[in-house]
């Protein structure tokens, strides 16, 4: 392997970065398939290999608790998912503005690092909490609340921190590479979920996802270094906090049709993705048994979804975007789900909702999620940060919250599964329109063409 390695790359010693391999040539890429393949050059070499361990890191931790969060829905009463739903959503609504004050003071990287350092402290008490069975029912329903904010945070500030440091033309090259990386985290955490599983108890996943946590602060530092040294930009807007008001992102959304339709596209993936989940984790609950059993389903469908989304990013994505464009790559998730709901309106059992689980996020860790963040990349910095966290948290788990409360209340009235697929399959057509018509605005918006902000 070594000599293979060495065809492609030299590496040295460089000052502040220690030990560096870069290509042995220093023109766009001609040398290696994956360098073509991806069209990277040179200089953008280092930040990407960065933001891609950094990603691996961040999703590697956080699906290392996914499964937990899918078993602790099930403990906690799935009866209570509305209500847990909403407090996710009370607790965003108290989070966003605080994010806004707290980055209005802080450099970006140490508003990142303190992020990280917030949740990380979470997570031993959570050690402390379940190892000592402290009322673990009430425990199981603040894990569920504590995850779904985190999951939304964390990745949120991710891609705003790479919608920062890379510009739209970058963003359209390079963010479906990013994103591999947390594929392939995505399918370290699952598999050492099941294996911790087997021989420590859970709570033992929380110190391992801290650690991994942790690690994402290494790469923070080094890629907010290398964006100083390498661009004016850079330097200047990594040592200056964003500045603004804590409500400033709540108003650039409110004002902008821009902003408001990648909203309304973000709700109705919400509100699908809700509906389906709250069926299925009823039939997990039914149809299996034990707690041991649905943790390892749920990590077994978290390993498949992860490689196939893997190898959709590395071989796919940013191939579709470049020859598509945007708004195909936003279509295709809402496509696959109309299928998916019309599968389920005629069968409605547990082999259909997991296989229309799998394809919707394949769609959308693969395609969707690296699409809709190039959309941000034309923002101005303010909003990357502020309205961008205010639509990924807030908006996101309010479509949750409501689309729980409308389930609960579309069963007390009798409707049945197939009924709300039914209902459910124009919508997603709406949403594939809207997809469409965000990447039209965004290439206007990226060639300064006069549009709707």
């Amino acid at each position: 392997m070594a000599p293979i390695l060495a065809n492609f790359f030299s590496c040295g010693r460089v000052e502040g970065w220690g030990t560096v391999c870069a290509p042995n040539r220093k023109d766009v890429v001609t040398q290696g398939w994956i360098w073509k393949w991806v069209k990277v050059a040179s200089e953008e070499r280092v930040p990407l290999l960065w933001s891609f361990v950094y990603f691996f890191c961040l999703l590697c931790g956080y699906y290392m608790l996914r499964p937990v969060r899918d078993e602790m829905a099930i403990e906690g009463g799935v009866q209570h998912l509305p209500w847990m739903m909403t407090g996710t959503f009370l607790t965003l609504l108290i989070a966003t503005p605080l994010f806004g004050w707290l980055s209005a003071r802080l450099p970006r990287a140490r508003l990142m690092l303190s992020v990280y350092v917030f949740f990380i402290s979470h997570l031993l008490l959570f050690f402390a909490a379940m190892t000592a069975q402290w009322h673990l029912e009430w425990v199981a329903r603040a894990f569920f609340i504590w995850l779904s904010v985190f999951n939304l945070f964390v990745v949120s500030v991710f891609w705003s921190f790479m919608a920062d440091v890379f510009s739209p033309a970058q963003g359209v090259r390079l963010f479906g590479v990013i994103a591999a990386g947390g594929s392939l985290g995505a399918i370290a955490g699952p598999l050492a979920t099941t294996g911790i599983t087997y021989l420590w108890p859970i709570p033992v996943l929380m110190l391992v996802s801290a650690g991994w946590l942790a690690l994402c602060g290494v790469c923070i530092a080094r890629l907010d270094r290398w964006a100083a040294a390498h661009t004016t930009r850079g330097k200047i807007e990594g040592d200056m906090p964003l500045g603004g008001s804590m409500w400033a992102g709540i108003r650039a959304v409110a004002a902008s049709p821009y902003l408001l339709g990648i909203c309304a596209y973000l709700f109705l993936l919400t509100m699908s993705a809700t509906v389906l989940y709250m069926e299925q984790t009823a039939l997990v609950g039914r149809e299996i048994p034990t707690p041991e059993a649905r943790t390892r389903l749920f990590a077994g469908m978290d390993l498949i979804v992860n490689v196939l989304t893997f190898v959709t990013q590395v071989l796919v994505t940013n191939r579709l975007v470049l020859r598509f464009g945007l708004g195909a790559a936003l279509l295709v998730l809402p496509v696959v789900t109309a299928v998916g709901f019309a599968a389920i309106v005629v069968n409605p059992v547990l082999p259909v909702f997991l296989s229309l689980t799998v394809a919707r996020r394949v769609g959308e860790y693969a395609i969707a999620k690296p699409a809709r963040e190039v959309l941000f990349t034309v923002l101005n910095r303010e909003d990357k940060y502020k309205a961008k966290n205010f639509i990924d948290t807030a908006v996101s788990r309010g479509g949750d919250a409501s689309t729980g409360w409308l389930v609960s209340g579309g069963k007390a009235l009798g409707a049945t599964t197939g009924i709300m697929a039914g209902v459910l399959v124009p919508m997603m057509l709406l949403w594939g329109w809207i997809g469409w018509r965000l990447g039209r605005q965004e290439s206007a918006l990226q060639r300064g063409v006069p549009t709707l902000r």
